[in-house]
């Protein structure tokens, strides 16, 4: 994998966690300005408001057009304000930010003037910093120094990609490889599961593989992976000597949608722990 800049503009850019923001804000005042209008209109003609029930564009849109069917003639100035800022600010806003968040799809973020970009972590400042520019993350497949196979993608990380790689590999090929070679990024439960699903020998080392290759982790008692595990009485064995026991599990879902059970165990008292 490597990324490729877009030539798209760098500082013209959306971000997911900053639209979903500005919505939610937008939605809370729409509701008010809603209940506001109504209050000040003939009771028949109001609508029951929902406030959990989230405020799209085209919701709004029809109690926009039930409002409209009162009679207007008798609003107030106020209410004719109101409704005029929803109308022609909010309503607008509202639909942009919706046409954001549909353009990112499941991205965190894209460019303005290149939509297929995202912004991702870029390896080329001189001074050693990463640059976070628009860009694709290229994925390229080689056999004997051949390439045999190359796709795109928007996600920064390596390690949502392998899955859906090999399988366009072998939309060209008509087969998946005998053996896949790939570096850490590509370590994952749900790869190796992939890769020993559909027969494919595999040499992917897992991410922290480096990691315990050092003598400061092995050595080091705290890590969960260094805990004794006595896997007949089903309780871990901390390094004061103390029983973990079970105490509960939690369903977790990674990146690539895969559930997974995760669970804990903890020693009893640790309050007069000498460690």
């Amino acid at each position: 994998g490597t990324k490729i800049e877009s030539k798209s503009n760098k500082y013209r850019f959306v971000w997911r966690k900053s639209v979903e923001k500005s919505k939610a804000k937008l939605e809370r005042k729409i509701k008010a300005v809603l209940a506001e209008i109504e209050k000040g209109i003939a009771g028949d003609n109001a609508a029951d408001d929902d406030n959990s029930t989230p405020m799209d564009s085209r919701r709004l849109k029809e109690r926009i057009d039930e409002l409209n069917k009162a009679k207007r003639e008798e609003w107030g100035k106020e209410e004719k304000r109101m409704m005029k800022e929803l109308e022609e600010k909010m309503l607008t806003k509202l639909q942009e930010y919706e046409e954001h968040l549909d353009i990112m799809g499941d991205r965190n973020s894209y460019s303005k003037t290149d939509h297929d970009a995202t912004f991702q972590h870029m390896k080329e400042d001189a001074m050693g910093n990463g640059q976070l520019k628009p860009g694709y993350n290229l994925q390229i497949g080689t056999e004997n120094q051949f390439v045999t196979n190359y796709a795109l993608y928007p996600n920064p990380t390596d390690t949502l990609t392998l899955p859906s790689f090999l399988d366009h590999g072998k939309e060209l090929t008509g087969t998946h490889p005998e053996a896949c070679t790939a570096d850490a990024g590509y370590g994952s439960e749900a790869n190796y599961d992939f890769l020993e699903a559909n027969s494919i020998t595999p040499y992917v080392k897992y991410n922290y593989f480096h990691k315990e290759q050092k003598k400061t982790f092995r050595e080091d008692p705290f890590h969960q992976e260094n805990l004794h595990y006595n896997e007949e009485g089903d309780y871990l064995v901390c390094p004061s000597g103390q029983h973990m026991r079970r105490v509960g599990e939690r369903l977790d879902t990674d990146p690539s949608g895969n559930r997974h059970t995760i669970t804990t165990y903890r020693a009893s008292n640790c309050n007069s722990c000498p460690l």
